[in-house]
């Protein structure tokens, strides 16, 4: 007989407490990120990915051994068919505080009433550029203006927050980052800037002459705003600054400059059913494997669960100086 989970949390070897999960539903995008993938993509085949089903069985699972925030993520996860339905599931999670997605925002103008109803709490959304020539650039297939109506259409909604994550290149848009906190201002909205992580081999650019750190970010943004540290946390890594005199905060991803392992509360479940217990590292459990070879038993899966904790590392050790070790790309990993 399996010993019951009942109670348990999930803990690792470093004493850091998991209660945040990152779930990809999909490694399939309709953008194609010079930082995220290659130009021509081959996708995982429809059974190799988990069922939503699935994904909801070990989302439950987390959950009872104390889970409080998923994060649905992709690939673009609102192109995976019935994705909605799922988030009506997830949303009804006893135990769940926190239902949030990142997207790309071209399906928000009309989705974004039925991700209220659904329970989505927060949305994040992907904008590297307000210049619809650059923006085109970066994501080599997407349309500026449908993004910017998206996050218009969510902003109807009252979600409770709404926020903007931005991917600084240097020389691509570094010089950009002023205009995109003011947009934020305008829009009553936040903003995060994140580091380039080293995942996947791209051929776009050179990730170590394209790095563009978060003090150097600050720095541009002293000149026009004054930011204000404040403690305030939504449970993943950026830290926070209030901008003076509005609401808007300005958050700071940046595993680079200010490596943030130490506090690290989150693990991801990639599409096709690996846990992964560190963004930087391939150290991971087949959690497709467990679910399909014992249907309906959750004790087995949360106890696979808590021992997958023992292998999470101590941190990543991401190198700009050298070809990734992580050759996966960030759309199947999560982002």
């Amino acid at each position: 007989m399996t010993p019951s989970s009942e109670g348990k949390q999930l803990i690792d070897r470093f004493g850091r407490k998991v209660d945040y999960l990152r779930i990809s539903i999909t490694d399939r995008c309709d953008f194609r990120c010079v930082y995220c993938m290659a130009e021509e993509m081959t996708f995982l085949p429809r059974a190799q990915i988990l069922t939503l089903e699935e994904i909801e069985t070990i989302a439950a699972a987390f959950t009872e051994l104390g889970v409080k925030k998923i994060r649905i993520t992709g690939g673009e996860p609102l192109v995976r068919k019935g994705a909605l339905d799922l988030l009506n599931h997830l949303g009804r999670l006893p135990g769940l505080k926190e239902l949030v997605i990142t997207t790309n925002g071209a399906q928000l103008e009309t989705m974004a009433p039925a991700l209220k109803k659904s329970g989505v709490k927060r949305i994040n959304v992907s904008l590297d550029s307000l210049d619809p020539a650059k923006f085109k650039a970066i994501t080599r297939t997407g349309n500026l203006e449908t993004v910017l109506n998206g996050i218009a259409a969510a902003k109807a909604e009252g979600f409770e927050r709404i926020k903007i994550n931005t991917v600084v290149l240097k020389d691509s848009n570094h010089g950009e980052v002023c205009d995109l906190v003011q947009f934020a201002v305008d829009s009553e909205i936040d903003i995060s800037f994140i580091e380039e992580m080293p995942l996947g081999v791209v051929e776009h650019h050179d990730r170590s002459t394209a790095y563009y750190s978060s003090d150097l970010i600050k720095k541009d943004l002293a000149a026009r705003f004054s930011l204000l540290a404040t403690p305030e946390k939504t449970g993943g890594p950026a830290n926070y600054f209030r901008v003076a005199g509005t609401s808007t905060r300005v958050g700071f991803i940046s595993p680079h400059s200010h490596n943030f392992c130490s506090t690290c509360n989150r693990v991801r479940l990639t599409a096709e059913g690996r846990l992964l217990l560190c963004l930087g590292n391939e150290h991971s459990v087949d959690l497709k494997q467990v679910v399909r070879a014992h249907p309906g038993d959750i004790e087995i899966l949360k106890q696979t669960l808590i021992d997958a904790m023992q292998i999470k590392p101590a941190r990543h050790e991401f190198n700009l100086q050298e070809q990734p070790v992580i050759l996966r790309y960030m759309n199947m990993t999560g982002g």
